[in-house]
């Protein structure tokens, strides 16, 4: 009896049932479609409804406002500003003093966290209990708590103008904010520029040509002080060369309070050391695990070749500590510079107070404002991300 098969004979291709549902492909296709379709209709509803309720409070959409007179003063300024400024000019201020505490705060959080981070790891009782006081106590208070203590507490108890403590005769500090003396660059100064410019250009040269020549010979070049020379010389000649059009003003108290110089608002001094304190902590911490991270044989091999503990940290366990430090230490910058919106609390003019408050206040362009301070803060971060992107591939391991 002969035996039949139903199915079609071996090696005859199956073809794919005509449902477009059984196609892998086309599943994914429709279904990133219907989400992108279900995003652009939520994005339309809520652009509807933002021009819906603008409208019915008759305010105008659009980026106009920016040329319009803000009509307000800003206590600090990095550049030129008046009351007939426009809006934008507000909003480049607050940007301007947004970076400056940022930029200062990151280069002191940088100094204090190291600084505490290697301390932790000292064979010194006393250092060591000393750095781990200050990790404990700055990371487990709240940033805002910080800010108003060194404002209210610290900052805002000084003594009035005509009592003001003196530092070397020249710099005041008093609860108005630090008076230090202001140069003032006359005519022919931007010699001094071009020739600082030019000696940043010969550090550069000169570190890479040290570096090769060291490893050619093993012969160290003293890149350290002929740097800071070339820095401060260069720059020198070149003013003197032109007459030296560079005079200084100090402060002088004139009435109630000084006259001349340059103030430093109590505001900024607040935040900055806040920030400097608080982040300072956690890079302590950062750069401890990171120095941890490097192995006991690399420092055994730096005493074996008779390096004292301190020239070992510096030249060999640190760089390596680096490579695993970088990573951390951009999430701590970043969230220092977005910390700086703090500021709204003690009234300094960054960013968000006076483009986010006062500007908003004024105009209630609120959604234009909200997105312009957003798209502030994004720039800055992936700026910053950027840079320490590219540092970190500088020191990062070169697989051969």
């Amino acid at each position: 009896m002969a035996i039949t098969h139903d199915g079609p004979p071996a090696g005859t291709p199956v073809k794919a049932s005509g449902s477009i549902w059984s196609n892998e492909k086309t599943r994914g296709w429709i279904a990133q479609g219907a989400i992108g379709g279900l995003a652009a209709l939520l994005v339309g509803v809520m652009v509807w409804n933002a021009q819906d309720n603008l409208a019915s409070q008759r305010i105008a959409s659009g980026f106009g406002f920016l040329s319009q007179t803000a009509g307000f003063g800003i206590n600090q300024t990095l550049v030129e500003y008046s009351e007939t400024s426009t809006y934008a000019r507000a909003l480049l201020v607050g940007l301007l003093n947004t970076l400056a505490v940022a930029v200062v705060g990151i280069v002191f959080a940088t100094i204090f966290g190291f600084l505490v981070g290697i301390g932790r790891l000292s064979k010194n009782w006393m250092v060591r209990q000393v750095c781990t006081a200050y990790v404990e106590v700055t990371r487990n208070l709240p940033l805002l708590f910080h800010v108003l203590f060194w404002y209210l507490a610290v900052l805002a108890a000084m003594p009035p103008a005509r009592q003001s403590y003196s530092i070397f005769g020249e710099i005041y500090i008093n609860n108005r904010g630090v008076y230090i003396p202001k140069l003032i660059f006359g005519e022919g100064s931007g010699v001094g520029l071009v020739a600082l410019i030019v000696a940043i250009v010969g550090v550069a040269i000169l570190k890479k040509w040290a570096t090769a020549r060291q490893m050619r010979t093993g012969q160290p070049f003293p890149v350290l002080w002929t740097s800071l020379a070339l820095l401060i010389g260069l720059p020198f000649l070149a003013l003197a060369a032109a007459g030296f059009p560079v005079t200084v003003e100090e402060p002088a108290l004139k009435g109630f309070n000084f006259a001349g110089g340059a103030r430093l608002l109590p505001e900024f001094a607040a935040l900055t050391i806040a920030l400097s304190i608080y982040t300072g902590g956690f890079i302590a911490e950062i750069v401890r695990a990171g120095i941890k991270a490097v192995s006991r044989g690399q420092s055994e091999a730096a005493a074996s070749l008779g390096l004292k503990p301190g020239l070992a940290t510096r030249l060999v366990i640190i760089p390596q500590a680096l490579r695993v430090m970088v990573p951390p230490l951009t999430s701590q910058y970043l969230n220092l510079t977005k910390n700086s919106s703090l500021a709204a609390f003690i009234g300094y003019p960054e960013l968000v107070q006076v483009f986010a408050g006062t500007t908003l206040n004024q105009t209630g362009q609120a959604i234009e404002i909200i997105a312009i301070t957003m798209g502030c803060y994004l720039i800055i971060s992936l700026v910053t991300s950027a840079f320490m992107n590219w540092y970190n591939r500088r020191v990062a391991l070169v697989e051969r």
